[in-house]
């Protein structure tokens, strides 16, 4: 239990006031009284005054939005999407990992950031909860203006959701094999609470059974623990920390008595604008499907008797085949579809896509690439690919590079078609003048 006395001595500091306050720019606050829940919402910091006064009527803790709002007293429960849309500036990436056990999320919160770097991202920070677990956080100047063909600030809670579940399985292998390195089945059961049939699961462990990647409760308004506030289930501090910290991170450094303000949570003065570009567009492109990219109602078509060859290919296939540095799952999503309604068999597929798959800046994984073969195989209907003016695919990921002959085709397999059937003609014309 917090008292009074506690709250009045830490909130009154100065640096405390002025680290909260950098944090609180742009975004909608909630007060939080204890057990007595949230004050009045919308509610914004102004001065680094309010925050002690605010403490004076029982205030135990700060939260804010991950939205950044042009002005966020406007907001209104009742506000439609459109409505909401005009005043949302952006948002910031905060990622929040929590476990039974602090240990265990120091290893999954050293991962996430580790794949972040991996991205080229430099602006990640990280703070301690206050309690088991940590936020990292990305800002949202690192995003590019559109993902897409959509503007990034309206990709809300979209974003943010697809981006955390991209990461979760992009170090799940990692997370298991490194707990594991620390802790025996019995000591994670021990630790969880857990029987053993809800930790191993096919022979394996599930490092998510044990530890949490916030995904489903990233929402509209959804808020997070402001920086160098108090965690009321603890006691302590809710501290930014160094990124090479986390592993050794020591909750003593986060009794209020020990906190100094040393840096910032989503800090934006070290931000290169785009830098987390690759990052958002390889998680929009993670688990393609065909419903959830504009792919209805697609039609069968009938396949060529002999596979058309190379040559005959459109310049947005061509330039596919050069490989990518993104897209690449739209771009196998096209091929497959593309070289199956050409008459190509799998066998003829799966060696031809391996080869294009190694010309990739980082290739897809080996199974990732034969499931998706697989999967289209056991389809059975032969499918086009998407359409030309389908902006999600050749033009989103660059390789819309018209000829002549691509202004009279709606389909890349139309184009080799039509060259295929003048070849052939041409072919006849000359076989009779002969």
């Amino acid at each position: 239990m917090l008292t009074l006395s506690t709250l009045l001595k830490y909130y009154k500091r100065k640096d405390v006031q002025k680290a909260i306050l950098a944090n609180a720019k742009d975004r909608e606050i909630a007060v939080k009284y204890g057990n007595k829940g949230f004050g009045k919402r919308p509610d914004t910091l102004q001065h680094e005054g309010d925050i002690l006064e605010l403490a004076k009527q029982g205030a135990t803790s700060f939260h804010a939005s991950e939205e950044l709002w042009s002005n966020p007293l406007q907001i209104d429960t009742h506000m439609k999407e459109k409505e909401l849309n005009s005043l949302r500036k952006g948002w910031d990436l905060v990622l929040d990992v929590d476990s039974c056990d602090l240990e265990l999320s120091k290893i999954a919160a050293d991962l996430i950031i580790k794949a972040l770097k991996y991205y080229g991202i430099k602006s990640v920070s990280c703070k301690f909860s206050g309690n088991k677990g940590f936020h990292i956080g990305v800002p949202f100047e690192a995003f590019p203006d559109k993902v897409y063909d959509k503007e990034t600030r309206l990709l809300y809670p979209d974003g943010p959701r697809k981006i955390a579940a991209y990461l979760k399985e992009m170090v799940r292998k990692h997370l298991a094999k490194e707990i594991l390195k620390k802790y025996d089945i019995r000591e994670l059961m021990k630790k969880s609470g857990k029987k053993f049939n809800e930790i191993i699961i096919n022979n394996e462990l599930d490092p998510f059974s044990l530890v949490d990647i916030d995904t489903i409760l990233i929402s509209k308004r959804h808020l997070y623990r402001m920086p160098y506030c108090f965690n009321e289930k603890s006691g302590l501090i809710s501290l930014p920390i160094s990124l090479d910290e986390v592993l050794e991170f020591n909750k003593e450094k986060a009794k209020p008595e020990n906190v100094k303000v040393e840096r910032h949570f989503l800090e934006r003065s070290n931000v290169t604008k785009g830098e987390a570009k690759q990052l958002i567009v390889q998680a929009f492109d993670f688990n393609i499907k065909e419903e959830n990219l504009g792919i209805k109602n697609a039609k069968e078509f009938n396949v060529p008797v002999k596979a058309v060859q190379e040559q005959f290919f459109p310049p947005c296939i061509k330039l596919i085949l050069k490989g990518l540095e993104d897209g690449r799952k739209r771009a196998l999503f096209i091929l497959i579809n593309f070289l199956s309604s050409l008459g190509w068999d799998y066998e003829q597929m799966e060696k031809f896509l391996r080869e294009w798959n190694k010309k990739n800046s980082t290739p897809l994984s080996d199974g990732y690439l034969m499931s998706q073969i697989k999967y289209h195989k056991n389809h059975k209907k032969k499918v086009l690919p998407p359409n030309c003016a389908n902006n999600l695919y050749y033009k989103e990921i660059g390789v819309c590079k018209p000829d002549n002959l691509c202004s009279k085709i709606k389909n890349p397999v139309n184009y080799s078609v039509r060259k295929t059937f003048h070849l052939n003609k041409d072919k006849k014309k000359n076989e009779k003048k002969n």
